[in-house]
């Protein structure tokens, strides 16, 4: 069972829709346990660059970057500084992008981590081991912005509540590990014995989603990927959750101009030309049978795009629906 969850979610879609071919140049985007980046390679006689915030996954990566000598480059960065990383290494355009979004399997499984609920282990949750710990929102954030996140990145109803009782708890004492703020969450939302989801995984989600700054990684990665990509590559992106699906729903209707009209008998207006070709006007998501052996793909959806000859068009995070939530400088903490 502890394999399960490291398997590529949806591969047999993402390869369909990305099509490698000899000789072209790939990104991926979120390389993790390296699965669409051995498939990738292992389907064309091609190279990826594969880049990924936490080191761990890159030092895990060596093995395989042996495997394909001289067809494949680790990068340690975030997606979101994409063509940064890419053009920093000689590389101007690119075949195609790959994007699995969100926290990895590996990582959860990893109790000193921080991201599971259900496992104890320091309130960390930071993929790249840089920068704001979840314990530091919790313990220094007031009951507003708790709240806030909780509400906007979580999508739980009792934000409020929960918000309350973390900031009651840390007058006493100060949360440290995963299990104590699981735990307080359990009891202010309760748990009935026919629930699925554990009361403690919106609050969860919320506080990883907004110490590694995912939405705003998510919007910067995609953006990025219409810079690099050359007039056919394609752009591959699998979201778990609603957050991430609706921004990238979002970014393919303004670049594919399927927002630039009401309805399909008013005419197009033409202030910037589609930088996308819809792959297909629906999300992809895995079979039945997928989802039977890898529970993960569940609530795994794909959506793809094809680049154009069009200029790359200025990313506007505020146009994509992204949320703004306060700084630690901003709250003088």
């Amino acid at each position: 069972m502890s394999k399960v969850p490291h398997i590529p979610v949806m591969l047999a879609d993402v390869l369909d829709v990305l099509q490698p071919r000899d000789g072209g140049l790939y990104v991926d985007g979120t390389f993790g346990a390296g699965g669409y980046t051995s498939a990738i390679l292992g389907s064309a006689n091609c190279a990826v660059l594969a880049i990924d915030r936490d080191p761990n996954a890159i030092l895990r990566g060596r093995e395989l970057q042996s495997k394909f000598a001289g067809r494949l480059t680790l990068i340690e960065g975030c997606f979101g500084d994409m063509a940064q990383l890419v053009r920093g290494l000689g590389h101007e355009a690119v075949d195609g992008v790959v994007l699995d979004v969100g926290v990895s399997s590996m990582q959860i499984d990893e109790a000193e981590r921080g991201f599971s609920f259900q496992k104890d282990g320091p309130l960390d949750m930071r993929m790249s081991g840089q920068g704001l710990s979840a314990a530091e929102v919790v313990n220094t954030f007031d009951e507003f912005d708790l709240a806030r996140i909780i509400a906007v990145y979580g999508e739980e109803k009792r934000a409020r509540a929960v918000a309350k009782a973390i900031v009651a708890a840390r007058s006493e004492t100060e949360f440290a590990r995963t299990l104590e703020l699981a735990n307080l969450v359990e009891r202010v939302i309760g748990r009935r014995p026919q629930d699925r989801i554990h009361p403690a995984t919106r609050t969860f989600q919320a506080l990883r989603i907004f110490v590694n700054d995912e939405l705003g990684q998510l919007a910067h990665g995609l953006s990025d990927a219409e810079h690099l990509l050359r007039e056919g590559g394609v752009l591959a992106a699998v979201a778990f959750h609603s957050l991430e699906d609706r921004l990238v729903k979002r970014f393919f209707t303004a670049r594919t101009g399927r927002a630039a009209r009401a309805n399909r008998f008013m005419p197009e207006r033409d202030e910037t030309a589609p930088s996308f070709r819809e792959i297909a006007h629906k999300a992809r998501k895995a079979s039945d049978a997928e989802a039977e052996i890898n529970p993960r793909a569940r609530s795994a959806k794909l959506r793809a795009a094809e680049r154009t000859s069009a200029p790359a068009v200025p990313l506007d995070v505020a146009a994509l629906g992204i949320a703004r939530m306060p700084s630690m400088a901003e709250i003088g903490a």
